[in-house]
């Protein structure tokens, strides 16, 4: 009777589908391989709804990483960043300028600090960020609210952080670069959520 117990309970737990995680995860699927990230949507909820959106439209289908900053190539007097950027800018720039900026939503409210692997949205002035997103490579405080990398002190919005792939973020921030932009750009086959 007792092994029938436990039977039941087993059966009973096994066909319950038990969610690891509330946070969406997505996958960025490049020519070396796929980069998994955890987003933050209690965090960062407009920034999280936004870039999900991005993705289920399609948006990401054939884009690519575009641009590098490392050691080497930025100015001597000037504090250095090192990450890796991406999105349509480069593969459907007419589709990238028609999309409504989102309201900035700064580390200083998130909490989320850009540290490796923490993926974040490019700017010009708050509020104008939309498809184009970078990857922290190393700890990247500079960007942060308060920073001194942003000439308006307003960081970039943080929300989220590979989770799988950080060799793969490797791989491509080694690409071959001309003046901070990757030479060929490194293919985005698609982003997807998982």
């Amino acid at each position: 009777m007792r092994n029938i117990y436990y039977a039941i309970c087993f059966l009973l737990l096994a066909g319950c589908k038990v969610n690891k995680t509330v946070n969406p995860h997505i996958a960025i699927q490049t020519q070396y391989g796929d980069i998994e990230l955890e987003l933050y949507p209690k965090q960062a909820p407009k920034t999280v709804a936004a870039f999900l959106g991005y993705i289920d439209s399609g948006f990401y289908f054939n884009s690519n990483f575009y641009r590098v900053l490392n050691l080497e190539n930025q100015p001597t007097n000037a504090p250095k960043t090192e990450l890796i950027q991406g999105g349509i800018w480069k593969t459907n720039h007419t589709k990238a300028i028609q999309i409504p900026g989102i309201p900035h939503e700064s580390t200083q409210e998130t909490g989320i600090r850009h540290t490796d692997g923490v993926i974040s949205l490019a700017r010009l002035a708050p509020g104008t960020a939309s498809t184009e997103f970078f990857i922290c490579v190393g700890k990247q405080s500079g960007l942060d609210y308060g920073g001194e990398n942003v000439a308006d002190r307003q960081g970039y919005a943080a929300f989220g952080k590979v989770v799988k792939g950080l060799d793969i973020i490797q791989k491509i921030y080694r690409h071959n670069e001309n003046d901070q932009y990757f030479t060929p750009a490194v293919p985005i086959y698609n982003i997807v959520r998982l």
